[in-house]
């Protein structure tokens, strides 16, 4: 049985990284970008007024006082969106708005509340020095300089980036396409009322939820019923997806069959057990030159196992860099038990403790009680046969993207 950082490392290394693809900009949001991206412009363009006011040459207005004020004739106006017509000269200025370009020969702003305008002349009553209130060429990035790397998310700073840059179409990784299979006799889709013994399937709608969370296509392949030929069929119709993800059927029972069909259609299974809870049944191969997971049936176990192996699989598919979730420490506020060989994945919440970060269990950690999830913030992990007294430090995998490295959520 692999430890979980034996199967992890087995499973990114047969990992693929899918192709690219070119998108317009408005579609990029969210994608992860797979060319570098250098500045192929100074942003700005060009000196320009980070204030309405006025534009002078600040040798200009050297030695300006109440007493002595300094009187410059001002030879018009430059809106944004356009330019001086003649550069400023000696003791000459412009009316400037935010944004305009600033004219030849002027380097100052002179805000227009702290000047007085006599008809074509204006009045300064002190000195103003170079540079003030001017955003100069190139503050922002200057042209060649790197801006983004492939494997970058692209956020909405990224996409303003790239619109200032004057680039409408950018170079995307493909999304992911996993093809998401669930097994058992018990099995009904949400369309249909149970009958007895019977239950709605869950794990296709989680762990689409989750692929769709990882940056991935979800295709439902539906549910099998435990007869190996039914699930011959499924996983062959899963053979147009990047991946494949099945649940339950990979134990040792007499209707566990996903592994035996997998490999009657010529799947290559590196491993199927691994030392963790919940969790402890996966499969892990490769079907037709496809990545295959066979996650365990419970849906506590189908989640936390998505989240430990599946989805860093799935960001490196995608071509992320980034592949893990944060981990912090936080101090139990309760006496926190693993007991046996396996190493535990508790589902804690967590809150503000003294300053620092605290952390409970949501209630019963049973593998079949979803609703320890729904609860979670975070996965603690715990060593084998170990019991965590209170104050004592355990660490904790979060998982909610909206979470900081602190454990709060905004």
């Amino acid at each position: 049985m692999l430890s979980v950082e034996e199967a992890l490392a087995r499973v990114l290394a047969a990992i693929p990284v899918v192709g690219s693809e070119t998108v317009g900009l408005p579609a990029a949001h969210g994608r992860v970008l797979a060319e570098p991206i250098a500045a192929g412009r100074d942003l700005p363009p060009w000196d320009n007024s980070s204030m309405d006011g006025y534009a002078v040459r600040a040798g200009d207005t050297a030695g300006a006082s109440a007493d002595r004020p300094v009187r410059l004739r001002v030879l018009g106006e430059v809106p944004a969106g356009a330019v001086a017509p003649t550069p400023a000269g000696p003791g000459e200025a412009y009316r400037i708005l935010t944004g305009a370009p600033m004219p030849a020969g002027a380097d100052a702003v002179v805000p227009q509340e702290e000047v007085h305008r006599d008809g074509a002349s204006l009045v300064l009553r002190r000195p103003v020095e170079r540079g003030t209130f001017v955003r100069p060429r190139g503050e922002d990035i200057r042209a060649g300089e790197p801006v983004l790397a492939p494997g970058a998310v692209l956020g909405p700073a990224a996409v303003g980036v790239l619109a200032a840059l004057g680039r409408p179409l950018v170079r995307v990784y493909q999304r992911p396409r996993v093809a998401i299979l669930s097994t058992g006799d018990e099995l009904v889709d949400l369309d249909a009322v149970p009958g007895p013994g019977q239950i709605p399937n869950s794990n296709t709608y989680t762990l689409a939820a989750q692929v769709r969370e990882a940056g991935g296509i979800p295709l439902n392949l539906g549910i099998a019923r435990d007869v190996r030929e039914e699930l011959e069929e499924r996983f062959r119709w899963g053979l147009t997806a990047d991946i494949l993800v099945s649940s339950a059927g990979v134990s040792v029972g007499d209707r566990d069959l996903v592994r035996e069909a997998m490999a009657k259609l010529g799947a290559e299974l590196d491993f199927w057990k691994v030392s963790m809870r919940p969790g402890k049944p996966l499969t892990f191969g490769r079907l037709s030159g496809r990545p295959v997971f066979g996650l365990p049936g419970n849906p506590v176990s189908s989640m936390v196992t998505f989240e430990l192996f599946v989805r860093p699989a799935l960001l490196k598919m995608g071509g992320r860099e980034a592949l893990f979730r944060p981990r912090i420490r936080a101090r139990a506020l309760e006496a926190i038990d693993n007991p046996g060989p396996r190493r535990g994945y508790l589902r804690v919440r967590l809150s503000e403790d003294g300053g620092g970060i605290g952390a409970r269990l949501t209630g019963v950690q049973g593998s079949g009680v979803l609703r320890s999830m729904l609860l979670a913030d975070g996965l603690a992990v715990i060593p084998p046969d170990t019991r965590v007294e209170p104050g004592e430090v355990v660490e904790v995998i979060l998982l909610h993207s909206d979470m900081s490295a602190t454990g709060r959520r905004p």
